[in-house]
């Protein structure tokens, strides 16, 4: 979140953040977006009878903003075919593997009893199946010898922060769509200036310099 509030801060970036929502009032990043002075609110899971309700709060909350595009940045509950619905095709996601493989939790630890060589992050559109959604953009950094899942982790983050803005720019400036369940990358962007990497994919080393 906070490497997307950094990325829209730049006056050329095609879009900005309107609001940060969380569904625990004790959210760190809420904290974060309030010293941007970016709206920051809560809708709190405990508040409603159950998962229809809440979401349905969540759905009304966020369109009071009205976003373009929805980023899940650490939003740990699973979303029901309503929210899904109702942000199909502009609602995207970040995950610590390169889909398909690994989906889920603990990626970092399946990567290194799997003897993978390359790990990486992925930003793909959302979809009703958990990870499953057609890939706007992955990064992919070296697994090295003595990794342990807390070092692979951090240096992947680091790859993170510089994937999310990087997909988002993509969705926002037309360059990438979703249609039904796969992702189109239409020839030049809607700005007319294509990205410095070709579009959906950069590749970043082990001590997160562009390859």
């Amino acid at each position: 979140m906070s490497a997307l509030i950094g990325a829209a801060m730049d006056p050329s970036y095609p879009g900005e953040i309107v609001a940060v929502l969380s569904n625990k009032p004790n959210a760190g990043g809420l904290a974060t977006a309030a010293r941007y002075g970016i709206p920051a609110k809560a809708v709190d899971q405990r508040d409603y009878q159950d998962r229809a309700t809440h979401e349905q709060a969540l759905i009304e909350t966020l369109d009071a903003f009205r976003p373009d595009v929805v980023c899940l940045a650490g939003y740990m509950r699973l979303l029901t075919p309503l929210f899904v619905g109702h942000y199909a095709g502009r609602m995207i996601n970040i995950h610590p593997s390169l889909l398909p493989l690994f989906p889920g939790l603990h990626t970092h630890e399946r990567v290194l009893e799997a003897g993978m060589r390359i790990h990486g992050c992925t930003v793909h559109f959302v979809t009703d199946d958990m990870d499953e959604g057609p890939i706007i953009a992955q990064a992919a950094i070296a697994v090295e010898r003595g990794d342990t899942p807390d070092a692979l982790a951090g240096r992947l983050l680091r790859a993170e922060h510089r994937l999310y803005p990087h997909a988002l720019r993509l969705v926002l400036d037309g360059t990438v769509r979703q249609e039904g369940s796969r992702t189109v990358h239409d020839a030049a962007p809607a700005s007319g200036e294509r990205p410095a990497k070709e579009a959906g994919t950069i590749l970043v080393a082990p001590d997160a310099r562009e390859g």
